[in-house]
């Protein structure tokens, strides 16, 4: 597991990217989803806007493509509800031509469009410069193998998958992200996180250490580990 700090998407090259497809059209869905996997992407699919607007709060993607006529949520409604929550980069697909169609979608939040029927090369081509545009802006996020952190926004995800946390813990997660490997007391979680003292707060550390593990913790592993009579550390692998 390495830890690192870096700049833009989660996993720092459009080439690892997770994109989230959502299309109506099963074979167009299935068409583009193909074509990102072999250009090395993670691709989910869904064919109706609500299961979309589901999986993109549950995956938190890197990147969605998302179709303008969908049934049970509409793609101009979708867009601006993903808008709302979240900063994700938007590429819209549409069947039509007329530009009114092209400028609802960019109102919308859509950060770029395009018309079908198209080349799946060029959705390839479109999604990897959106994806550098985003990578160029100042985010402070912090990553960790499986497990994200953008201080920015306040999302974090444990194996692509959003996980809610309170202000306290995000800011605990966010000590021992930037502490890899180091055994730190209770004091220095205390100091280093909250900036003040506080009587009894050992055990208040202890309990928020507790919850933080059980919301962090991934197919068996266990990032944060107990140093008995020292405190405790989050554990990396070297590269």
């Amino acid at each position: 597991m390495k830890a690192s700090r870096s700049v833009g998407c989660v996993r720092g090259t459009t080439m690892s990217a997770h994109v989230l497809i959502i299309e109506d059209d099963l074979r167009i869905a299935d068409w583009v989803r193909i074509y990102f996997e072999r250009a090395g992407y993670t691709a989910e699919v869904a064919h109706d806007g609500q299961t979309g607007l589901n999986l993109a709060r549950r995956l938190a993607p890197d990147l969605i493509i998302l179709d303008l006529t969908l049934p049970r949520l509409d793609g101009v409604e979708l867009c601006r509800i993903l808008r709302q929550e979240s900063d994700v980069p938007i590429i819209m697909l549409t069947a039509r031509e007329a530009p009114a169609q092209r400028i609802i979608g960019l109102e919308s939040g859509a950060d770029d469009y395009i018309v079908k029927p198209f080349d799946p090369r060029e959705v390839i081509a479109r999604s990897e410069a959106v994806l550098r545009r985003v990578q160029g802006k100042v985010q402070q996020l912090l990553t960790s193998g499986a497990i994200s952190l953008n201080e920015t926004t306040g999302a974090v995800t444990v194996n692509h998958v959003r996980v809610d946390l309170s202000q306290s813990q995000m800011a605990l997660l966010a000590t021992f992200m930037r502490h890899p490997n180091q055994v730190l007391t209770r004091d220095q979680l205390i100091s280093l996180t909250f900036q003040h003292e506080f009587e009894g707060f050992d055990r208040a550390i202890d309990s928020q250490v507790a919850r933080l593990r059980k919301r962090i913790s991934h197919g068996g592993n266990q990032p944060i580990e107990t140093v008995y009579g020292a405190g405790y550390r989050f554990v990396v692998e070297d590269e």
